[in-house]
């Protein structure tokens, strides 16, 4: 598509909106307008291609698609098939897979669709074939009773959340904990590493159905080869969440014992943060659990969202371009060059440096809690998260770290030489930002003092650096 077409199509689509909802049409201008003047530095987040953008605004959101490819529960779903049939070949392509199953709508979808096909292959069908019938309708109600208690009382062992866990593997206010009897392993007080001997000790004592690998605040790379050991070892079904690190998957920047497909049973993902794509998850497999993941929707899923999948397959297809691979390296080039501009300049960071896409800092060496430090970034133009830090003394809510990632503004390319830059911005708010205090005097955890000045410099720098490397040149909204 020309530069031009970009432009008419964005430009055009706003028109459309705008004539029924005009505040709808301003807030998607408004939307692009700060994307474009922030410095964007979650992790998780990035900047879908105006291809994968437009290719989910079609007639394919009004189409149910209950089922898979060419066994739907409503007619009319050819061309459901079709996009949904060129997504999963392009994903098994991309990441070397036997099967893909994209028809997720998020990570926490993924994680579900897989965590109920390993449960109906571990529980429920040893349980139908004791019984001699071929589905859970034909149980008695004395054997059904008997599965769903057995349904419910599997384990789970996951990387602890104040390690760089996320919440859907298996913490009591995700749905997963309520599901699983859930145990965490950390990381080395003193070096804030994996201790793969300590994983395999819990993983003894626990004895999971389920071991759990992936992160979204773990600094580093994780060995899959010694991960899925440790589950063979236990007779666990070894599960990786690659959310965070799809992109550098399918860059193949994480190969051998870094790349989960060859090692894992079962591997999910989002399809947006370092993919690049849009908004969704998706499930890769081997042939012995295809089946199973294949009754996602109507298992844990509602129907299918046609036009994702269609922006999926988009993305997908840009990934296997080579350009992708040099991009995913960029990606990791990018946080290690920003970490290291952060480390000269006297921030403590988690495992001390990166070795894939974030950055972890503990905010609490310039003597602030992570909702301070979130909050006087954002005053100063750049965003950020707050986020735990191993044995983190301000809980979940408050942190004590800022988590950083590089794939947005590598994708607006950014290099090396910004990347410092943008170390001398973070580090200039949070040494000058101090704790603020409540109405009674007594510390706060959350209130802040900075001065605006400050934070208006640090802004207009923040944009002024972000001219030079203008987000979608080609789409100008008038």
């Amino acid at each position: 598509m020309s530069l031009n077409a970009e432009s008419t199509a964005f430009r055009s689509a706003l028109e459309v909106i705008r004539a029924v909802e005009p505040r709808v049409a301003d807030a998607i201008g408004a939307e692009l307008a700060d994307q474009r003047e922030s410095l964007k530095l979650i992790a998780s987040e990035n900047y879908a291609s105006p291809a994968t953008l437009l290719a989910m605004g079609n007639w394919f959101s009004d189409k149910y698609a209950e089922g898979t490819i060419g066994r739907r529960f409503y007619a009319g779903c050819q061309n459901v098939d079709t996009v949904e049939a060129l997504a999963a070949d392009h994903a098994k392509e991309l990441f070397g897979a036997a099967h893909a199953y994209v028809q997720p709508h998020s990570g926490i979808d993924a994680n579900l669709v897989a965590f109920w096909a390993i449960l109906a292959d571990r529980v429920e069908s040893p349980a139908l074939r004791k019984a001699q019938v071929r589905q859970v309708n034909d149980l008695t109600e004395a054997d059904w009773f008997a599965l769903r208690r057995e349904l419910g009382n599997q384990r789970m062992l996951g990387m602890s959340l104040d390690a760089g866990g996320h919440l859907t593997h298996g913490f009591r206010p995700n749905i997963s904990g309520k599901m699983f009897d859930q145990r965490s392993y950390g990381t080395d007080p003193a070096t804030g590493l994996v201790d793969y001997d300590k994983v395999a000790e819990a993983a003894r004592e626990f004895k999971p159905l389920i071991l759990v690998a992936g992160y979204s605040a773990y600094p580093r790379k994780v060995n899959f080869r010694i991960m899925r050991e440790i589950a063979d070892s236990v007779g666990a079904t070894f599960m990786v969440d690659m959310a965070h690190f799809a992109g550098l998957v399918a860059g193949k920047v994480f190969t051998g014992d870094f790349d989960p497909v060859p090692h894992a049973h079962i591997v999910t993902t989002t399809t947006h943060k370092s993919l690049r794509g849009p908004r969704g998850g998706m499930v890769l497999c081997g042939p012995e659990l295809a089946d199973q993941v294949d009754r996602g929707c109507p298992m844990v899923l509602g129907g299918p969202l046609p036009h994702v999948m269609a922006a999926k397959a988009v993305a997908l297809a840009e990934a296997r371009r080579p350009d992708f691979a040099d991009y995913a390296q960029r990606i990791v080039d990018n946080a290690q060059a920003l970490a290291e501009g952060l480390l000269r300049r006297g921030a403590k960071l988690v495992t001390g440096g990166t070795d894939n896409h974030l950055v972890l800092i503990d905010v609490s060496g310039y003597g602030l809690t992570g909702r301070q430090a979130e909050q006087a970034l954002l005053d100063s133009g750049i965003v950020t998260n707050r986020n735990a830090v191993p044995q983190d003394p301000n809980g979940a809510w408050y942190t004590s770290g800022i988590r950083i990632g590089t794939p947005a503004l590598t994708t607006r390319g950014l290099g090396a030489s910004e990347m410092d830059t943008t170390a001398e911005l973070m580090h200039t708010v949070l040494s000058q930002t101090t704790p603020g205090a409540n109405a009674d005097g007594t510390p706060s955890k959350a209130k802040y003092v900075l001065d605006p000045a400050l934070a208006e410099t640090v802004s207009k720098q923040a944009s002024d650096l972000l001219s030079s490397f203008p987000l979608y040149p080609s789409v100008d909204l008038g």
